[in-house]
């Protein structure tokens, strides 16, 4: 006869620990069938599932894990379990597996009890919970805080749609972001990562600052609004507004180029995605002067915005066809993708307006990044609360990756 027994061991984390306790196993002929240790504060929290062949040598093994454990300053428990309860353990391998990710500036025991009751809800069991983001000191300031919670759960929601609602529900009101996705094998093999320019990788509207300049800044952000918010047909406000410019100086150009502000993260987030092998795009409803600036700057491979058409030093006001909108950004995302031989799934994309909708429905990882409440609520995922970096933890990716 054989028994199967879940092996605790809890205490001061040492050097040898793991290697002692198998030893003392392996002396005994043991099977494991599985296995996790985590430590958190310098504290060891390790699990055995073994098969021991001969329940006569059964009690044998067991006190000498014991002896050892005692010899090592740890705290062990042993807990039978009877085989339909490992047979009916090992029937649930197959279920679908998803990450619930929490993005936060600071962690707090009601954000983990409100996500972690939500999961419960809808028939998801948690298997792992780990921490991706750094450690944090005491007196960092909120505002600067970075925190990132990722769930391993097992299980298909029961209402998928109804869990995004109360998901988005809860990261509204505690100030959070919440994604939800499948664990597939593609979320940590993706290559390629498009992205909008204004409001996205820079803190502007372009378009609207040059309306500034040229004494209509009221009137085009007005359209501008309105056309982000999903109100008016991307083309033909671009053009509306674009008519406005006309006869601005094409001196103004460098001095707005030099005034615009990289969002939060964004260095960070090239940075890593250069060294994981990405490429990267910008898709722009705004002009490629500025995008080609932010390519030199941030080491981006490849630029399909507006041009801004000058004549004699002037801005004419004349769109040039083809308008980069919301379908030829969808188009570009897909023609990429093949071009560096990838499928979708193996796409990012990231953008704030509706005219960016399209290209985040298509690609594997859609992210509204600090959207307006349309497009937050119809794109695949979010992030309102942290920088542009804050999307590397939707791989997967954790803060002393990026350590040297």
């Amino acid at each position: 006869m054989r028994e199967i027994v879940l092996i605790n061991i809890t205490g001061e984390d040492r050097p040898g620990l793991t290697a002692a306790i198998t030893g003392v196993l392996a002396q005994g002929g043991v099977n494991i069938l599985d296995i996790g240790q985590a430590v958190i504060h310098d504290t060891l929290s390790f699990g055995i599932l073994v098969e021991i062949p001969d329940t006569e040598r059964a009690s044998s093994v067991l006190k000498d894990v014991l002896f050892c454990g005692y010899e090592l300053d740890q705290q062990v428990r042993f807990t039978p379990v009877s085989e339909a309860d490992y047979q009916q353990w090992v029937g649930a391998q197959g279920k679908p597996r998803h990450i619930v990710t929490l993005l936060t500036r600071k962690v707090t025991a009601e954000q983990l009890q409100r996500v972690s009751a939500i999961t419960a809800k809808y028939g998801l069991n948690i298997d792992h919970i780990d921490r991706l983001s750094g450690r944090m000191p005491l007196d960092m300031p909120d505002e600067q805080g970075k925190g990132c919670i990722e769930f391993s759960v097992r299980g298909e929601p029961a209402d998928p749609a109804a869990l995004r609602v109360e998901f988005l529900g809860v990261a509204q009101e505690l100030n959070v972001d919440i994604a939800f996705q499948q664990d597939s094998l593609f979320r940590r093999n993706r290559r390629l990562a498009v992205f909008d320019m204004d409001s996205t990788l820079i803190e502007a509207e372009v378009i609207d600052e040059l309306a500034k300049a040229a004494g209509v800044g009221d009137q085009v952000a007005e359209i501008t609004e309105r056309a982000m918010r999903g109100e008016l047909d991307f083309a033909a406000s671009f053009k509306e507004r674009l008519a406005l410019l006309k006869g601005l100086s094409e001196d103004v150009l460098s001095d707005i180029g030099a005034s615009l502000r990289l969002t939060e993260g964004a260095e960070t987030l090239f940075s890593e995605l250069r060294r994981l092998g990405y490429k990267t795009a910008i898709l722009s409803g705004g002009f490629t002067y500025f995008a080609k600036q932010l390519q030199a700057k941030l080491g981006i491979d490849y630029v399909f915005a507006n041009e801004l058409e000058i004549v004699d030093g002037k801005v004419t006001g004349v769109a040039v066809e083809p308008i980069v909108d919301a379908q030829r950004k969808a188009d570009l995302l897909r023609q990429l993708a093949a071009q560096e031989g990838l499928r979708l799934e193996q796409t990012i994309a990231v953008g704030d307006g509706a005219n960016d909708l399209p290209m985040l429905a298509i690609a594997g990882l859609g992210v509204a990044f600090r959207a307006k409440p349309l497009v937050k609520q119809s794109a695949k995922q979010a992030i309102s609360t942290l920088g542009l970096d804050g999307i590397l933890y939707l791989l997967g990716y954790r803060d002393r990756d990026g350590l040297d």
